[in-house]
């Protein structure tokens, strides 16, 4: 091997080297690493999107939503317990953000749980106790709680005057 060819060799790897670090930036585009966003079964967190979002994709849907608002605000809500990812992609498709979304139980401070053999319901006591709705209840009682709170929205909308 000639100190030509070793010079060649190691001017190219250089080129390589160079070129790929020049190059990288542009592939990935500007994505920030996963960070975690945490919101509370039933409730709703509030981020901001990065500039140019055109669209956001949710992992599972069944744990969490995301809904746009005017201005790049973006509504979280904790639909089911888990882990789920968000992504935010530009109108070429490029990933502009990512992050994880972990939904958590609710705050205990106010809720009781009840345990009758196998079966369990949920109460909500601030400061009386009443039925709530609970992922992981019995499915007679979140039923029933469900078909309740169903019923009694129903009755609420057609007492309403029409909206024009």
């Amino acid at each position: 091997m000639t100190a030509r060819s070793t010079y060649r060799g190691r001017w190219s790897a250089w080129a390589f080297m160079r070129a790929a670090i020049l190059v990288a930036p542009i592939m990935t585009g500007p994505v920030h690493a996963a960070d975690t966003i945490k919101v509370e079964l039933d409730r709703a967190a509030i981020t901001r999107l990065p500039p140019h979002v055109a669209t956001v994709v949710i992992g599972n849907p069944l744990i969490a939503d995301v809904t746009v608002q005017p201005g790049g605000f973006l509504v979280i809500t904790g639909k089911g317990f888990g882990t789920t990812n968000m992504i935010a992609l530009d109108r070429t498709g490029a990933v502009l953000s990512e992050h994880n979304i972990e939904v958590l139980g609710p705050n205990a401070s106010n809720i009781v749980v009840v345990y009758r053999g196998l079966n369990r319901e949920s109460y909500s006591c601030a400061p009386e106790c009443e039925r709530r709705i609970t992922l992981g209840d019995s499915p007679e009682f979140f039923e029933q709680t469900m078909a309740q709170a169903s019923n009694r929205a129903s009755r609420a909308q057609a007492g309403a005057p029409a909206q024009h």
